[in-house]
């Protein structure tokens, strides 16, 4: 069932047109990932699903709610640099916020333990918010965002700014939160979408390009790819494939080379039985499926 319709969504500035006529659902208890480079809209969709910006043209509509109307209550939000009062505790500010949202005070801070319970900071709630780490600070700004119980929550790029431990925190939160609502997060990093998200909406140049699951991505532009390792720079070894009638084209780093084929157990025969041969320095023959970055590259190149 579709929990929110967005239909021919546009916006303007001045004569800029940045978000060209959007239509996609959000699907019930589903995480969607929000996927595009820097400047391809993200943030100002965001902002207009969360009522912050008013659509040049078009329709948001919640499943049971007027077209028309206030809908922040069903939301919650969360920016990519949101902003605390750094000389309140977690506890403090989330009790703050719980009232703010309507909440009575016995309501606020019961909510507020429950939260600080699955966001993971319960034993940091008397600290002052000014002590946390940025990883911390994300959590807790989820906290605030869910407070209310709202259908859907949105996140505008939660893990870009974190270091690799804050970034693996903040994902394992994230499908935790499905069991509490929607999930819509905008990001420019691919890895994260396809590790937790069910559907994903590309967007490029203020347009929804593509849109689905991660398997049907991977059933439209599937191709055979091998990648190898080999102690020792993976360009000497390049050559070797050019004349490889299996081979469609190559991609190579440092000491890794991925190589996509037509004709997966012909390349492979052939490819292992060259490294056998030849006593290559090969120390990883791995079958891979395209990943969400090279679909990404596909959708936008066509």
């Amino acid at each position: 069932m579709a929990l929110v319709r967005v239909d021919n969504l546009v916006k303007n500035f001045k004569e800029m047109k940045v978000i060209k006529g959007l239509d996609f659902e959000l699907e019930a208890g589903k995480c969607v990932a929000l996927i595009g480079a820097n400047g391809a809209g993200k943030t100002t969709t965001l902002k207009m699903l969360a009522g912050l910006l008013d659509p040049t043209e078009g329709t948001i509509e919640f499943e049971g709610e007027e077209k028309v109307g206030d809908h922040r209550k069903l939301i919650g939000y969360l920016p990519q640099h949101p902003v605390f009062y750094e000389w309140m505790t977690a506890r403090e500010f989330l009790e703050y916020v719980g009232k703010l949202s309507g909440l009575s005070v016995k309501e606020a801070k019961e909510r507020t333990e429950e939260l600080l319970e699955l966001v993971g900071i319960s034993d940091a709630k008397n600290r002052k918010i000014g002590k946390f780490s940025g990883g911390m600070k994300q959590r807790l700004g989820i906290a605030q965002a869910i407070i209310h119980r709202p259908k859907l929550i949105m996140l505008d790029e939660p893990v870009s700014a974190l270091d690799p431990l804050g970034r693996r925190e903040v994902l394992e939160l994230l499908d935790k939160l499905k069991l509490e609502a929607t999930v819509l997060f905008s990001t420019h990093i691919l890895n994260d979408a396809e590790e937790v998200c069910e559907s994903i909406l590309f967007l490029h140049n203020g347009e929804i390009i593509e849109s689905g699951t991660m398997e049907q991505f991977r059933e439209k532009y599937q191709q055979s790819k091998i990648d190898l390792v080999f102690k020792g720079c993976a360009e000497n070894f390049v050559e070797k494939f050019a004349n490889n009638d299996d081979v469609i084209s190559i991609k190579h780093e440092g000491n890794k080379a991925s190589l996509y084929v037509r004709d997966l157990e012909a390349a492979k025969v052939s490819i292992l039985n060259s490294a056998v041969d030849e006593n290559w320095p090969l120390y990883k023959f791995e079958i891979s499926s395209i990943s969400l970055e090279e679909v990404f590259m596909k959708v936008v190149q066509k």
